[in-house]
């Protein structure tokens, strides 16, 4: 869908300034829709790094993994306990994503603070392997990215459906990579499978970002107060994984191992 003008009804003089006026009450809207989504993705990832740095900084890591050395620097192993931190955000994923429309707004919320909190926990072995400026200088990079690239999601004309079934289709593509590499812990390979995953992750951002546009300008006045807040949790959690992947490969170029 390209956006433009084409929600904005022109007619007669006398449906002028009525049409003017839903038009800016909608983008009033839309701006307004879109910084709560931004902000519910910020407070996630705040609470996703407070709870990694505790975690990695505490003896709470010992029940999350074990610290070893290799070759290429310090690695981690994760313990059962990190197992299950690891493949919990799936299940929170599947949770919110098929069951969103039954839940209140309340529980919607609790579960992506609890998704975000989890998320933290898989994620703390980064504070361990990495050094900390990587860490932070890599983040940077990321939200730089990140901004550019929904700004232009946002922006943009061009209908970007096409380019979303695509960058899906690399992305399960990459996964079953992932899980071959697994086994064959082949290093071009894995380089290979960052690269693309951080083209993949890049064009979804745009994509979702357009997406989420476009809802709301269909759904605007069909859904309630809880309705639109359900979604914007949703969309947001949309927009959190796109970053969170992108900053993990993207780690596997700018971070620096400690020895």
């Amino acid at each position: 869908m390209a956006f433009g003008n084409d929600y904005r009804t022109t007619g007669a003089p006398g449906w002028g300034r009525a049409a003017t006026t839903d038009a800016a009450a909608l983008d009033a809207g839309l701006r307004a829709y879109m910084l709560r989504v931004y902000n519910w993705m910020a407070s996630g990832l705040l609470v996703t790094a407070i709870v990694s740095y505790v975690i990695a900084n505490t003896s709470l890591s010992e029940l999350f993994f074990n610290v070893v050395r290799t070759p290429r620097g310090l690695a981690t192993q994760p313990t059962m306990l990190g197992l299950v931190a690891m493949f919990a955000p799936l299940a929170f994923v599947l949770v919110l994503s098929f069951g969103v429309n039954r839940m209140s707004k309340t529980s919607v919320q609790a579960l992506f603070w609890v998704f975000c909190a989890t998320m933290g926990a898989s994620m703390a072995n980064i504070f361990v392997v990495y050094v900390g400026a990587s860490v932070a200088s890599t983040f940077a990079v990321t939200a730089g990215m990140f901004a550019a690239v929904s700004l232009y999601g946002y922006t943009t004309k061009t209908d970007l459906t096409k380019m979303g079934s695509f960058m899906m289709m690399g992305l399960i593509g990459i996964i079953i990579a992932g899980v071959v590499n697994m086994f064959i812990g082949s290093g071009p390979l894995a380089l290979a499978i960052s690269i693309i995953g951080v083209i993949v992750f890049v064009g979804l951002t745009a994509y979702d970002t357009q997406r989420i546009k476009a809802d709301y300008i269909e759904y605007a006045y069909a859904e309630g107060t809880d309705g639109a807040a359900k979604r914007s949790v949703f969309d947001a959690l949309g927009l959190y994984l796109n970053f969170i992947n992108l900053f993990q490969l993207m780690l596997q170029f700018m971070g620096v191992r400690r020895d």
